[in-house]
């Protein structure tokens, strides 16, 4: 299968590069390129990528404000996007998150990981550039406690006790194989939790599993062990 990318970021010489690295691959194609998050989402309609490479920062419209709009499109699959950020704790990840990225990754990112990443999201996983992953967890830990969500508490009451705890682990930044060294189950197993969770929920991919677990409060600051 073909993963189809969509590329999106003002700067020429950006899009150039990714497209170079991406078209050069046998699996991997460029369908289209956009200069702003309103072009992006015009793009989007247009050539229903599979992944957008999406940057933060932009004219006319943000990448934020873009993926909002093409994540409301596409609320359970479909066109996924990456956000591309310059510092690995930049200020609008959280927010990019709570639009419905599905993972961020540094601009300097090399190419085999933007490959990987690529291919991943696509797959239907979600992804946080190692950089950005556990520093990016602890830090949404250390905000104020959101206040219960009565809407986000009945759906987790669809999860089983098990499920619960995998969400929860999932929230520690933890993977899959890591949780399952934790409930002492195989990864299998882990894996087949993972999809129910998201499943019930109606969320994207683990990446939304882990902004959904701090916005209903299941994980608070300081829960999270080493």
């Amino acid at each position: 299968m073909t993963v189809r990318v969509l590329v999106v970021d003002d700067q020429e010489l950006v899009r150039t590069g990714f497209r170079l690295i991406l078209d050069a691959q046998d699996d991997i194609e460029v369908v289209g390129e956009a200069v702003d998050g309103s072009d992006a989402v015009r793009s989007v309609a247009r050539t229903s990528p599979d992944v957008v490479l999406m940057d933060v920062r932009m004219p006319v419209m943000d990448g934020i404000e873009a993926t909002r709009r093409i994540c409301a499109e596409e609320p359970r699959g479909g066109t996924r996007v990456v956000m591309l950020t310059t510092f690995d704790l930049d200020e609008y990840v959280f927010e990019a998150l709570r639009a419905g990225a599905s993972g961020c990754l540094l601009k300097d990112v090399g190419r085999d990981e933007l490959l990987r990443a690529v291919r991943v999201v696509a797959a239907g996983e979600g992804l946080l550039a190692p950089s950005i992953t556990r520093r990016l967890i602890e830090d949404y830990a250390r905000r104020p406690a959101p206040a219960d969500q009565p809407s986000e508490i009945a759906a987790i009451d669809q999860l089983t006790a098990r499920e619960v705890e995998t969400l929860g682990l999932l929230a520690e930044g933890l993977s899959n194989a890591e949780i399952a060294a934790r409930l002492f189950v195989s990864e299998a197993t882990v894996k087949t939790h993972v999809a129910h969770v998201l499943m019930k929920l109606q969320l994207r991919d683990r990446v939304q599993a882990v902004v959904f677990a701090y916005e209903a409060g299941m994980v608070r600051p300081g829960d999270r062990s080493n």
